[in-house]
């Protein structure tokens, strides 16, 4: 025996492993253990369900670590109209609505078509678009496949369209115009929505010339090297690109046929009778019989919160002074011109914030099965294509 190890020890090794006696088990405790487990899961839940709907909520100032609703603009490439507009509007915007927590960004994109487009797939939240290239979204008319769920928020300036050609081109009229090469817009931006109707009042038509893409600043490069005939060109008056072409080459402005713009006027709701002053161009001594063939304006889908758009439209319309600051485009949103119908429902949400100014031009169409957000017709305007009846398309089925 090793005189190291006790005799205790030894009787212990040899009688086994000591037994380990379990708890006591308190009936109390085992009652309500199952209590205090579904008690903790349900106070997580509440807590980061919580947290999840303050990151994705606007509502409630003074909370911290929310994050700011995201309101996205849609625009034009990069230097074109729409987007140095979108611009202005969302600095007014993010300026004014900061204690709203609510943030605006103007995305540069293809133009109208592809905002019109996005607005309904929901990727976009506002979008500035041509009202012409809106009308026949609304409608599903050609070339679109399918009605498209897009409201009216603002109206803003109108797009006066201009024909140019050089002066010894011999090109006179529009209907000298076939056979020629004309430059119809940049590709896919839409310009065809009202420039068939335009020209088929004169009885022209697209197969009659060669129809050219290109942008605005292209399609003057094209006229002075001789790639194309005629360009039409749009915008804002007055236009820098229609200016360059001026002080660049001896110019020619095409007129337009009084009884044909007669007829597009009362044809079309967003066709307008508009003049450009004599002298707003070096080429351009006298006043020029134009037309609008469709003011841009700020759009949104169908299904936005009533009370976001409501707040947008104030904004924008209260502050139009500060817009005016940033660009022209500013003096626009006025008792007249903002709530102005062009042919695409307006908003319910825009339709309050007019309503409550006393600036809603009227309160329903002749038509009484007209949907209530349809109601933005000014007496007198084109109702000949209603939403809730199949319009007749009037653009060439070519």
């Amino acid at each position: 025996m090793n005189p190291l190890v006790s005799p205790c020890a030894i009787a212990r090794y040899k009688s086994g492993p000591p037994r380990r006696i379990p708890p006591r088990e308190d009936p109390a405790m085992k009652r309500t253990l199952p209590i205090l487990l579904a008690l903790t899961w349900v106070l997580a839940v509440a807590f980061f369900g919580g947290c999840s709907s303050d990151r994705n909520s606007g509502s409630g100032d003074g909370q911290r670590g929310r994050r700011k609703p995201f309101f996205s603009m849609g625009t034009s490439p990069l230097g074109g109209t729409f987007q140095v507009v979108g611009d202005a509007l969302c600095q007014v915007l993010n300026e004014k609505l900061q204690s709203q927590r609510m943030k605006f960004q103007a995305k540069a994109t293809k133009g109208s078509r592809e905002n019109i487009r996005r607005v309904d797939r929901g990727e976009l939240e506002l979008a500035i678009a041509n009202s012409s290239i809106t009308y026949f979204a609304v409608r599903g008319q050609k070339p679109w496949d399918r009605p498209y769920q897009v409201r009216t928020v603002m109206t803003l300036a109108p797009n006066v369209i201009m024909l140019l050609t050089l002066k010894d081109s011999g090109i006179k009229t529009i209907q000298d115009i076939k056979g020629k090469r004309v430059v119809v817009g940049p590709a896919g931006a839409g310009f065809e929505m009202f420039l068939k109707p335009l020209l088929a009042e004169h009885g022209v038509t697209y197969d009659d010339f060669q129809p050219l893409n290109n942008n605005q600043a292209g399609a003057v490069d094209m006229l002075g090297d001789g790639s194309a005939d005629v360009i039409c060109l749009g915008g804002v008056i007055p236009s820098g690109t229609i200016a360059r072409a001026c002080t660049t080459y001896d110019i020619h402005f095409i007129p337009f046929d009084p009884e044909a713009c007669q007829r597009l006027v009362q044809k079309y709701p967003f066709f307008h009778h508009i003049v450009v002053p004599g002298g707003t161009y070096p080429d351009l001594p006298d006043d020029f019989p134009a037309l609008n063939v469709g003011s841009m304006h700020v759009i949104t889908g169908k299904d936005m919160d009533e009370e976001t758009v409501y707040l947008i439209t104030k904004t924008l319309y209260e502050q139009r002074e500060a817009v005016l600051k940033r660009h022209p485009v500013g003096k626009f949103i006025n008792p007249q011109n903002a709530p102005s119908y062009t042919g695409t429902p307006f908003h319910p949400g825009a339709i309050r914030f007019y309503r409550e100014q006393g600036i809603w031009p009227a309160e329903n169409l002749t038509n009484g099965a007209t949907p209530p957000e349809a109601q933005a017709v000014p007496p007198g305007a084109n109702t000949t294509a209603p939403l809730d009846e199949p319009p007749v398309d009037p653009l060439p089925r070519d």
